[in-house]
């Protein structure tokens, strides 16, 4: 068994009980005990929504997309509060390539008829004339060889955009069009680094003419892409640590994250201002709290790009400190008043990429009910933010979101008029005091626990973020 097992186990079986023991086993979710209150207290009696609020608002003034000065400024910001609050704290760059749109255009003729696609995010501005032949969906092993020096058509579906575009330009094609596969729109896409060729999108009823059409007999067509392609940019995570003291070090690590980059044109107060600010305040508030756990708190780069900065930091640690590392908690869009549909919890949840409950989803549930929340908070499954690449090392991982997400998301209006100081407040204190069970020096072994065992249930939910 593995030092990272053992000690998972460890912490399932001493945290874990000993954290839910404070629960009545006749009312579920309500405490019985003051023991673990007590120890929240510590944290929670400290969280500052206002503190919370002032950062939103701070970070909401400008956006801050990946590789902009808006980003790099915001970075500076957060590493300089850690810094004040006494964290050993590191600027990480990471390189990228971002898609550059200048006057674009993009035509294609298909015999006597002409189109008007879209061309998608980050395709290769070339020009090309060719044999069309359609591929389906582009599956990787379904491609056929016969692609080699034509256009791809290919219907849109199943999986991502520079999967397909790579699936039939390891089989030689000089180009692709895409058809959309509902509705009436044409502007979806995207393409990838070194994927050189042009590439544009035309609607699902304009595919489907041409698939019937290929089936009659073969179409040349003439395909042409200007004023797009990639460009590399420079992204940045910001990093702090704390190190236990020295005699009291069990040599496990818990990551707190959020984002801090937003959607071009958009002031992400939401999203993800808000997981930054309760990133900060809690970093604010453990900063002189006894611990035998190393913290380290991160605000990731281009997450909107495709989780690029927790790629990369993930790349970054050694087996070891990986093998170490025992809960990550991240925090991505956190505060919006108009997020969560009613559901209860008031609209929070816990996601996990395989939909399994872990160490961060039963702590975080038993936390709920005994903090200002009031309840456990249910758990789902989802991808799409930073906790997967974790995840992936085997770190037990989640992302605390208020879902089904509000409508200004991803749009300029996702302002800070829209952030609700309870919602900041509720999910800083579950998190805060999920980490402080493990990280505070009498955890996590059980026969020095406090409280008897006794779970709390949570339970799952099918609650995908448009719904």
């Amino acid at each position: 068994m593995s030092k990272k097992k053992a000690m998972s186990l460890l912490l399932t079986a001493g945290l874990v009980f000993s954290v839910q023991g404070a629960y009545a086993q006749g009312k579920e979710g309500v405490p019985n005990s003051q023991a673990a209150a007590a120890f929240d207290n510590k944290i929670i009696k400290k969280i500052n929504s206002d503190h919370m609020y002032n950062t939103v608002a701070l970070l909401s003034e400008q956006p801050r997309a990946a590789g902009t000065d808006g980003e790099l400024k915001g970075a500076m910001y957060i590493k300089g509060q850690f810094e004040k609050y006494g964290y050993q704290t590191e600027l990480q760059p990471f390189k990228f390539y971002d898609a550059v749109r200048k006057n674009v255009s993009g035509t294609l003729e298909i015999g006597n008829k002409s189109f008007h696609p879209y061309v998608v995010s980050g395709s290769y501005s070339d020009e090309v004339t060719a044999e069309v032949i359609h591929v389906g969906k582009a599956i990787a092993g379904t491609v056929p060889d016969a692609v080699s020096g034509k256009i791809a058509l290919i219907e849109r579906g199943d999986i991502s955009f520079l999967e397909k575009i790579q699936n039939v330009l390891n089989k030689g094609a000089v180009g692709v069009i895409m058809y959309n596969n509902s509705g009436t729109s044409n502007t979806f896409g995207q393409a990838g680094y070194g994927q050189n060729i042009p590439v544009v999108a035309i609607t699902k009823d304009q595919g489907l003419t041409l698939v019937e059409q290929l089936k009659a007999g073969t179409k040349t067509a003439h395909l042409k892409v200007t004023g797009s392609g990639m460009e590399e940019k420079t992204s940045y995570n910001v990093i702090a640590k704390m190190k236990p003291h020295k005699n009291k070090d069990t040599g496990q690590i818990v990551m707190i994250g959020a984002h801090h980059d937003s959607v071009p044109g958009g002031p992400g107060a939401n999203d993800d201002a808000s997981g930054v600010s309760a990133v900060l305040e809690l970093a604010r508030v453990m900063a002189n709290m006894p611990t035998d756990t190393e913290l380290r708190f991160v605000t990731f780069g281009a997450e909107e790009k495709g989780l690029l900065g927790s790629y990369h930091y993930a790349g970054t640690l050694s087996d070891e400190e990986a093998d170490r590392m025992v809960a990550h908690f991240q925090m991505d869009m956190i505060g919006s008043k108009d997020a969560g549909g009613g559901h209860k919890a008031n609209g929070l949840i816990m996601y996990t990429i395989d939909g399994k409950k872990n160490l961060v989803t039963d702590l975080a549930a038993a936390a709920g009910a005994r903090t200002a929340l009031g309840e456990a908070v249910p758990y789902g499954q989802l991808g799409r933010s930073d906790h997967q690449p974790f995840h992936e090392l085997g770190i037990p991982a989640a992302l605390f979101i208020h879902s089904p997400l509000e409508p200004w998301y991803h749009t300029p209006a996702d302002t800070i008029d829209k952030i609700d100081k309870n919602k900041l407040q509720e999910t800083a204190e579950i998190v805060g005091a999920s980490v402080y069970q493990i990280v505070r020096p009498d955890t996590p072994a059980l026969e020095h626990s406090r409280v008897a065992p006794g779970p709390v249930d949570y339970d799952f939910e099918n609650r995908p973020p448009g719904a």
